[in-house]
């Protein structure tokens, strides 16, 4: 017998950053964080459980991945297996429209697809509070892509498993749109594993990291209930220059930045200036993202087409949380 499970998810960039983990086996972070799922970046995963597999497949964009690849898939989907009480093998087909391992949250899109396709075809029918803890087992940002608009990603509390979710906040219906400003979309050079290990370790600035972390997101969240756009915005830049300067402390220091990131960067401040609001957030990628209203951006996107491509400015309006994906809208 065989049972099919297809999952659409979207990319989710956060303003309160993840930057480090308290307990590596479980992906628990060192602080809470709040993200926007994003329209514009997807991956789409089918997941089809078949009786006569001797050992679990992907695929990747219909290409054959390694042995070691697969072995990391092979650890999550056994979550669920043990819970359902299976054994069965898999082949898994990944469809990321996002580029792969270029700071632009292709991980979360990328395993909260995968848990939403292996809950269906397992048939756990999980919550999406409680799927969520398992997305997080794949990538820890994967278990903000559960929801769409601003969702928090709670901590929780000790080394218990469980107490670590995602919470969707509010749905940022309220003119809230992103820009990507794509400075090089090919895989980056140091993982972001390894980049917060190696950040926790060594930068004697990070436990101040954690403690402002903590605060900005209070803030953050009262910003967002009253629709304070230009207080979202500046606790959002804010707070990922904080994370990045972590990195800059470190022991040899490290930088995701390139020229063009500070070239975007100082452009988007330029556009501020004007009397457009609009702020910039990085995460461990050289590509610069761009919060602003939903209203602004063709006016920001001409703007910015002054010292970038046209295929380097990517705006997108706010996504949706995962959704199921059925026989006749699967398309691959």
């Amino acid at each position: 017998m065989t049972h099919i499970g297809r999952c659409r998810a979207h990319t989710n960039i956060a303003l309160i950053k993840y930057w480090g983990k308290r307990n590596e086996e479980l992906f628990l972070p060192m602080n809470s964080s709040l993200s926007l799922t994003l329209e514009a970046f997807y991956t789409d995963t089918e997941v089809v459980l078949d009786d006569n597999l001797d050992s679990d497949i992907f695929y990747l964009d219909d290409i054959k991945q390694s042995d070691k690849e697969t072995a990391k898939i092979t650890q999550f989907l056994n979550l669920f297996r043990d819970l359902a009480n299976i054994k069965t093998r898999a082949c898994v087909k990944s469809y990321n429209h996002v580029p792969t391992a270029a700071g632009l949250a292709s991980s979360a899109s990328a395993f909260s697809a995968l848990a939403g396709a292996m809950n269906q075809a397992t048939g756990l029918d999980l919550d999406l509070k409680t799927l969520s803890t398992f997305a997080r087992r794949g990538s820890g940002s994967a278990t903000r892509s559960l929801y769409g608009g601003f969702v928090e990603w709670y901590m929780g509390e000790g080394d218990e498993s469980d107490s670590s979710h995602a919470i969707p906040v509010d749905d940022a219906s309220w003119d809230i749109g992103m820009i990507v400003i794509a400075v090089n979309t090919g895989r980056k050079k140091l993982s972001s594993r390894v980049g917060m290990k190696h950040t926790i370790a060594t930068s004697p600035f990070y436990s101040s990291w954690v403690e402002t972390a903590t605060s900005d997101l209070t803030k953050m969240k009262d910003a967002i209930k009253q629709k304070d756009f230009i207080t979202l915005g500046e606790i959002t830049e804010s707070n990922g220059m904080k994370m990045h300067a972590t990195m800059l402390g470190a022991f040899p220091p490290i930088s995701y930045w390139e020229p063009d990131s500070v070239k975007a960067i100082s452009k988007v401040k330029e556009i501020r200036e004007t009397g457009i609001p609009c702020y910039v957030t990085m995460d461990a990628g050289p590509n610069v993202k761009v919060l602003c209203r939903q209203s602004d951006m063709d006016k920001i996107e001409a703007l910015l087409l002054e010292d970038f491509n046209r295929e380097q400015i990517i705006p997108t309006q706010v996504g949706e949380g995962i959704k199921l994906i059925s026989d006749s809208d699967w398309n691959y």
